[in-house]
């Protein structure tokens, strides 16, 4: 059987990232970041350690906008995640981002996910 496709703006994604295998995830054509409700990065795919030149051993366990990623600790990000779990609401959106930590800066595109209940929220980056 041939697994059906993911593309980044795919509908209903947090659910599907939450049902995928690591392998899975390793196959996407754009970098996922998965982090618990306490910032700590849990899911980490082979496409965004390639393009971030993290190592996913590295990652895991560290707080997606304080260690990992602080370009990412503003209200545009980080903010909106928090604004979300604060109200309980749904959150996905996606917007155009130059990423500057670490690299030269890199145009992007992120998609913010965060789905109440769900173990984990997403940011997904599909670099320009």
């Amino acid at each position: 059987m041939t697994p059906i496709p993911i593309r980044f703006d795919d509908p209903g994604m947090c659910a599907r990232l939450d049902s995928l295998g690591d392998e899975a995830l390793d196959e996407l054509g754009f970098g996922v970041i998965g982090f618990d409700l306490e910032g700590r990065v849990r899911r980490y795919n082979r496409h965004e350690s390639v393009a971030s030149a993290f190592q996913r051993q590295d990652v895991i366990g560290q707080h997606a906008f304080i260690e990992l990623a602080p370009c990412l600790n503003n209200y545009l990000v980080a903010g909106r995640f928090s604004e979300a779990e604060h109200d309980q609401r749904a959150l996905d959106e996606c917007l155009p981002y130059v990423l500057t930590f670490r690299m030269r800066p890199t145009r992007a595109r992120l998609r913010l996910l965060f789905q109440p209940g769900q173990p984990l929220s997403y940011m997904l980056i599909a670099r320009a």
